[in-house]
C-alpha cells in the first residue's frame, strides 16, 4: 500500500502529473519550450483569477516568498506584517533582512491579527510601502479572512499589497485582480497538487514598473530579467526545471477541468469534514474556529500522546502521513493537510488510521462517530 500523505505539502500528486514528467527534455531556448512556458503562464493566470504577469520559478514555495521580498523592499521602508507563526515569522525575518523598518502586528499562535488592527496599522503609518501578509499560516492553522477588504488600506496609502499564499492558493477562493494583489505567491506542491519544485508568481503593473526601475542585487531572484526574457522571446534567463514544469502545467489542466469553484467546494467540504469528525472523536482543533484554516487542520494532542509514538504508528500501520507542530508547538499539535487532490477517501482513511492508532495507544476514542459525523458533512460533495 503507498503512502497517503496528508502533510501540509507535499501532497499527493495524480498519476497523470507523475507521467507528465517523463516527457523529453527539449531545448529551453526552442519554439517547444515557448509553446510549454506560455501554457504553463496562461494557466496560472486562470488558477490566480489574474492579468498580471507570471513568473513560474524553478525554486521551493520559499523561493518565491524570498522573490516578493528582495525585488520590492529596500533599506529604511516602512512594511507592515500580521506575525502568528513559523511562516509569518520567517517572512517578517526576510523582511528585516533587507533593512526595513517592520510593523509587526503580533498575535499568539492560533490566532489572526484582525482587520480593524490592520486598519489602526495603515491609520498610524501613513508612509506604510507594503503590506505583507500569510494567507495561509502553515505552522498552526490559520487563514486570514479579510484579504478582500485590504486593498481599501493599500490603495489608500498607495502602498504595495503582498500575499503569500503557498499552502492555500488553489484550494480557496484568491482573486488576485479583484482584490488588487500585487504580488502573489504559491508553490505547487500544496493545493495544487504537482510535485515540489516549481514556484508562480504573479506580478501587477505597478510592482513590475517598479522592480524593473529598481533591480534588486541578486541575480537569480531578479525578478526584472524574467519580464525581459518573457516580454522579448518567452523564454526564463535561466535554466528551467523542464520536467517539473510539464507536471506543473498537468496539476493546473485538471484543476481547470474540474472548475475552480469546484474545487474549492471540495477543499471545504473535505475540511469541514476533518474537522468535525476529528471533534466529534475527542480531538480539538488548535486555531480558533473564526480564524481556521481549509488546508491545514491542526489539532491539539490529547493528554499524554507522544508526538513520534503517534505519527510514527499512523506511517508505519497505517500509511497516513501528517505532520507534527513547529518551535513552541512541538509535541502540543499534530497537522492534517487538506489539499490538492482530497477527496472523501482521503477524509474517511485519514479519520480511521488516526481513531484505530489512538485506540492501539490505549485512548478511549470513539470512531464511529467521528466517521459517522465525517460522512455526512461529505454528502454536499
Amino acid at each position: 500500500m503507498e503512502y497517503l500523505s496528508m502533510l501540509p505539502g507535499p501532497t499527493n500528486v495524480p498519476n497523470r502529473v507523475m507521467r507528465a514528467m517523463l516527457a523529453p527534455i527539449i531545448n529551453h531556448r526552442s519554439d517547444d519550450f515557448v509553446e510549454l512556458y506560455t501554457d504553463v503562464v496562461e494557466k496560472t493566470q486562470q488558477v490566480f483569477e489574474t492579468q498580471n504577469d507570471i513568473v513560474a520559478l524553478s525554486a521551493s514555495g520559499t523561493g518565491a516568498v524570498e522573490a516578493g521580498v528582495v525585488n520590492l523592499v529596500k533599506k529604511g521602508d516602512k512594511i507592515i506584517i500580521p506575525v502568528n507563526g513559523e511562516f509569518s515569522n520567517r517572512l517578517a525575518q526576510l523582511i528585516e533582512g533587507q533593512g526595513a523598518n517592520v510593523v509587526k502586528l503580533q498575535t499568539p499562535p492560533g490566532e489572526n491579527a484582525t482587520f480593524d488592527q490592520v486598519k489602526e496599522a495603515f491609520d498610524n503609518n501613513k508612509d506604510v510601502k507594503a503590506f505583507y501578509v500569510v494567507h495561509n499560516e502553515t505552522s498552526t492553522g490559520t487563514m486570514v479572512n479579510y484579504l478582500d477588504k485590504v486593498s481599501d488600506l493599500t490603495s489608500r496609502n498607495d502602498a504595495f499589497y503582498v500575499v503569500d499564499s503557498v499552502s492555500l492558493l488553489g484550494g480557496a477562493q484568491l482573486p488576485v485582480d479583484k482584490w488588487n494583489i500585487d504580488v502573489c505567491m504559491t508553490g505547487a506542491q500544496k493545493a495544487i497538487a504537482a510535485p515540489p519544485g516549481i514556484s508562480p508568481i504573479s506580478v501587477s503593473a505597478k510592482a513590475k514598473k517598479y522592480m524593473i526601475e529598481n533591480p534588486p542585487p541578486t541575480m537569480y531572484f531578479n525578478l526584472a530579467r524574467y519580464f525581459k526574457y518573457y516580454d522579448e522571446e518567452k523564454h526564463t534567463p535561466f535554466t528551467p526545471a523542464l520536467p517539473l514544469l510539464y507536471a506543473y502545467r498537468e496539476a493546473l489542466s485538471i484543476m481547470l477541468e474540474e472548475g475552480l469553484q469546484n474545487v474549492f467546494n471540495r477543499h471545504k467540504i473535505c475540511s469541514d469534514a476533518l474537522y468535525s469528525g476529528l471533534s466529534a472523536m475527542g480531538l480539538t482543533p488548535f486555531a480558533k474556529e473564526e480564524d481556521r484554516s481549509i488546508s491545514i487542520v491542526a489539532l491539539n494532542y490529547l493528554e499524554g500522546l507522544e508526538d513520534k509514538t503517534f505519527r510514527n504508528t499512523l506511517a508505519n500501520k497505517f500509511k497516513v502521513l501528517v505532520a507534527g507542530g513547529f518551535g513552541n508547538l512541538k509535541g502540543k499539535v499534530f497537522r492534517v493537510g487538506c489539499m490538492g487532490e482530497v477527496s472523501p477517501y482521503h477524509v474517511m482513511r485519514t479519520i480511521s488510521a488516526i481513531s484505530s492508532t489512538l485506540a492501539m495507544m490505549g485512548y478511549d476514542v470513539d470512531a464511529q462517530a467521528g466517521l459517522k459525523t465525517a460522512e455526512e458533512k461529505l454528502k454536499a460533495l
